[in-house]
């Protein structure tokens, strides 16, 4: 277990220098100011406290964001090791294979939930100095800063099992990037075309499991649909 927590405390300690991380976490901090201090005109109208209209917003950033920088942190995890020869002195210590891909991945899982609980964190402070949010929507950003972090260690299992299946980093980093865009985007556009090629048939058959095989879907549904105001304005 002391091994574990050293390989991922390298890890966390390394991805921290990196200037895209920081760059990452800066920019989930602006989106997340930007929206508690713009957030105030729709609530206002539509009668729905700011913190739910972030938790929207937020979610529906989230689903693009997290699983992009959760690939590009990760996609070279294992193959980018080998490539530089490190791997193989990293095998020369008392540690076996199965520690080190446990510790390189919750030292990837820290550095997301550092960034999302910092850059979310800085949102949910603005919305408290406003006192207007209620426990249940409070409870829906608790939930949405957990199944942010739960959203991106899905891709990082993505990623590092491209990247123990390939022998080059720019092809781990090509299929990293075509995941992402094959499911984040193209997979709801292609549920949209058989709803409408099946005429409404496969809505009542078999749509509802095919949003629970992807895991932006699932994130999707459980930020958007758990909580009674945040659905009802969503």
């Amino acid at each position: 277990m002391r091994a574990i927590l050293i390989i991922a405390r390298k890890e966390i300690t390394d991805g921290l220098r990196n200037r895209w991380v920081l760059g990452a976490t800066l920019l989930i901090s602006g989106l997340g100011f930007a929206l508690a201090f713009l957030g105030s005109a729709p609530s206002g109208q539509l009668d729905v406290k700011p913190l739910a209209v972030i938790v929207v917003s937020l979610s529906s950033l989230t689903i693009f964001l997290m699983p992009l920088i959760a690939l590009l942190i990760s996609y070279d995890a294992i193959v980018g090791e080998i490539e530089r020869g490190c791997m193989l002195l990293l095998l020369t210590y008392p540690v076996t294979k199965g520690q080190i891909l446990l510790g390189k991945f919750l030292g990837h899982t820290g550095i997301l939930a550092i960034a999302t609980m910092v850059g979310y964190g800085a949102a949910g402070a603005a919305a408290a100095m406003g006192g207007d949010a209620d426990a249940q929507s409070w409870m829906a950003f608790a939930n949405l800063i957990i199944s942010s972090i739960l959203l991106g260690c899905t891709f990082l299992a993505l990623a590092y099992w491209v990247s123990a299946s390939v022998r080059e980093r720019s092809t781990a980093a090509g299929i990293a990037i075509g995941i992402w865009f094959a499911m984040v985007v193209i997979y709801d556009l292609m549920l949209m075309g058989l709803l409408i090629g099946t005429k409404g048939w496969i809505d009542d058959k078999v749509f509802p499991y095919l949003l629970l095989a992807n895991p932006a879907d699932i994130y999707r549904l459980l930020n958007l649909t758990a909580f009674d105001n945040i659905r009802s304005f969503s």
